[in-house]
């Protein structure tokens, strides 16, 4: 079966939800944070479920929120944010569905 060049992923999807804020501009211009969740991921980008309509083509900087850090000292800190542009949305009800492209692939 051959898939038209837009459907091919460079990345497999995993169907994962993950809270994440979303920082960035939206559709009319006003600065926001907010939290919102992944429905699914990739090593190159995510698809994300907003209430709020943004701008294609804008950067965005998604943070995964994290508790607070164990006493051990074994794992890191803090998750460092993610920066990406916006690619694509869709209306979904009260939803916007967001596609988001990282600027650097997850490792």
């Amino acid at each position: 079966m051959r898939l038209h060049p837009a459907e091919r992923r460079r990345s497999p999807r995993i169907h994962l939800q993950v809270p994440v804020y979303i920082r960035g501009v939206d559709a009319s211009g006003a600065d926001f944070l907010e939290l919102t969740r992944t429905l699914d991921i990739s090593a190159r980008g995510a698809f994300l479920a907003s209430p709020r309509g943004l701008r294609t083509d804008y950067p965005v900087t998604l943070t995964i929120p994290a508790p607070p850090p164990l006493a051990s000292g074994v794992l890191p800190p803090e998750t460092p944010p993610i920066q990406a542009w916006v690619r694509r949305q869709q209306a979904a009800g009260n939803l916007q569905l967001v596609g988001v492209e990282f600027l650097k692939p997850l490792d």
